[in-house]
């Protein structure tokens, strides 16, 4: 059975916010499942596993190279692609194939030295691809950086990735207004504002997006130090259908 994980789900500045003495991030600090690493997900299927994005150092503890059967990026922004860095000196023969957005621009040198990565084709806007257990279809976001979210489609569970992203462009919410979803996992970085960020969502933007998709349940992602302390008093005025996610969470596929 295909088995989603939560690699990661924090902002880039993580949590606890280096030099930060919030009532957060000092918990997080002594208390590490309070944690939140670079935002990601990893996908477990019987082939190995598929990584949507790699911002978290600690991927290399976790995986060894013959494991990862591909990686998938949202988009070349540090966070999201620090860890490639470290993986990409890998011995050996084996190959993984890195699938991204059309950006020319990349991350420092990985188009130049990818190292064990194979770079593929850049994915075009609701380009489907299918790999054993897994179909795969790129959703255009909107972000400062070219940026993609995905709609994964595993045999029992239909999965909405959208991260990085303030609001969505009106192509890829009509295309996910006609899609059932049973998970939505949704960028909030930030708790309600009166002017959302431009980059990312507010708790305001991102339920006026779950309530426009309906999925059957949402799981908040991206989160930054400010919406978890917001969270302290107010995770109560939440949907009963909208819920914080954790580092480590992992929703079974059945």
């Amino acid at each position: 059975m295909p088995e989603i994980e939560f690699t990661g789900t924090g902002a880039a500045a993580q949590v606890p916010v280096w030099g930060c003495r919030c009532t957060i991030c000092l918990r997080a600090a002594s208390i590490a499942s309070y944690r939140r690493r670079p935002a990601g997900l990893a996908i477990t299927g019987e082939q190995g596993v598929t990584l949507i994005d790699a911002g978290s150092h600690h991927l290399a503890e976790r995986y060894s190279p013959e494991q990862l059967q591909r990686v998938v990026l949202t988009h070349f922004h540090m966070d999201h692609v620090q860890a490639l860095f470290q993986l990409r000196w890998a011995g050996g023969r084996h190959k993984i194939p890195l699938f991204r957005p059309d950006d020319p621009v990349g991350c420092d040198d990985l188009y130049k030295h990818p190292g064990i990565f194979s770079l593929q084709k850049p994915f075009q806007p609701f380009q489907q691809v299918e790999w054993p257990g897994l179909r795969l279809t790129a959703l255009p976001l909107q972000h400062s950086r070219v940026t993609l979210g995905y709609l994964l489609q595993t045999p029992g569970t239909v999965l909405a990735y959208l991260c990085d992203t303030a609001g969505l462009p009106r192509e890829t919410e009509r295309f996910l207004a006609e899609s059932p979803i049973d998970y939505l996992v949704l960028d909030c970085s930030e708790p309600p504002t009166r002017r959302p960020p431009s980059n990312h969502n507010d708790l305001n933007r991102a339920l006026a997006i779950v309530r426009r998709l309906r999925p059957e349940q949402t799981l908040l992602t991206h989160i930054g130090h400010h919406f978890d302390n917001w969270l302290l008093e107010h995770t109560r005025q939440l949907p009963a259908d909208v819920s914080i996610a954790r580092d480590g969470m992992r929703i079974p596929c059945p």
